[in-house]
Parts: C-alpha cells; structure tokens; sequence
C-alpha cells in the first residue's frame, strides 16, 4: 500500500503548482488514466473475443487497485488530508449529508461526481442498446471446400451473438451500479471509478469505430 501511497503523493506533487490542493485529486485521475492504459491490450483482446467472460477479466483485474484506492482512504493515513474543493478525499456521501447537507459546500462536490457518474452511466446504456440491436445474425458456416475472401470476417455463432447481446445488457447496468457504489465508499474510490467507467465507455466506443471502419474498407 505504501508504493501505491507513495506514487500517489508524487504525481499529487506534480501537479500541485497548477491545481493546489485539488492535486491530489487530479493524480487519482492520473493514475486510474496509467492503469487502464497498461490494461488496454487486455481490453482490446477481450473486445475482439466478445464473450461475457473475456469482457469482466479487465474489471476484475483493477479489484486489487480499487481495494488500494479504498484503503488508503478509509484508514489513517496521509492522503486523508487532500481535498477535492471542499470536500475531504477521505470522506463520504453520508459525513458531506451530515456537514451541510446536499447543497452544502462537501455535498455539491458529491452532486457534481454523481452527475458525472449518471452521465457516463446514460452513455453506457444507450451505446448497450445500439450494440445489442446491431449484432450479426449468425451465418451457416460454408463447406469445407468454400473459399473465404482475403478480408473476410470470421462468421459468429448463435451462442457469440448471443453472448455479445446479453453484455450489451448487462453492462449499462454495471455503469448505474457504479453511482451506488460511489455513494457508499470515499470520496477518492468515487473518483477513480468515475475515471475507469468512463474509460471503459470510451475505449469500446474507440474499439468499435476502428472495427466498423476496417470493415468498411474491406468491402
């Protein structure tokens, strides 16, 4: 946990001529920001596999960073007196409630996450709908002695296609259950899921448009 403090408090050090004491804050983005991308060839195979499974294996991943993020911002620590505007990173949706209310100076940084989350949340949920809508319909696998073209797309199965409509489902759903999520835990956890779902939203939209676009170039 210390390395995990440590790296925090320097890029927070980083920043701090620029951002004063919402540094701290800005390096939780940072950081998120470096996990994801040293996890993005993990999320780019997983994309390309379309199955339930690959697509959780980068989520599950970034349990023991998020365990970290929870940690050292619920225990003692030095991090716990950094700050987002008013609002303490160790604090929580309940202690702001409790300071001022929602419209109180720790409550409107909570209101402003929780938007945040809410809007990445909608994005997930419509670019669900679409994908699910959009999925092939299965074609019958060609004899043995068929020749296939040089750009050809392998052909999904019903179960794939299956697959890839129920994460289309489930996923936006994951997003909404973020906003609960970031209710419950301080307000620094709140952050870097904020980060890693939109993140998430982000790459399978780039994913896609890079899928579409060579597609369209092979016809």
């Amino acid at each position: 946990m210390s390395v995990f403090t440590d790296l925090v408090v320097e890029l927070g050090r980083l920043l701090e001529p620029v951002l004063a004491e919402s540094a701290t804050a800005a390096a939780i983005v940072l950081f998120t920001v470096l996990v994801r991308l040293a996890l993005y060839p993990l999320g780019r195979a997983a994309f390309r596999a379309a199955t339930p499974a690959a697509g959780c294996l980068p989520m599950l991943l970034q349990l023991p960073v998020f365990y970290l993020m929870y940690q050292s911002f619920s225990s003692g620590g030095e991090l716990l007196g950094h700050r987002l505007f008013a609002a303490p990173l160790g604090a929580r949706w309940t202690g702001a409630l409790e300071e001022g209310g929602p419209f109180g100076a720790q409550g409107l940084v909570f209101l402003g996450l929780f938007a945040a989350i809410a809007v990445v949340a909608a994005w997930s949920a419509v670019r669900g709908r679409r994908a699910a809508a959009a999925a092939p319909v299965p074609v019958p696998v060609a004899g043995k002695g068929a020749s296939k073209g040089k750009g050809a797309q392998p052909a999904l199965s019903a179960e794939q296609v299956e697959a890839m409509r129920k994460v289309g489902g489930v996923l936006p759903l994951l997003s909404f259950g973020t906003l609960v999520t970031a209710a419950v835990v301080p307000l620094a956890a709140g952050l870097y899921l904020l980060t890693t779902t939109a993140w998430s939203v982000g790459e399978r939209a780039w994913l896609q448009y890079r899928r579409d676009g060579a597609a369209r170039s092979s016809l």
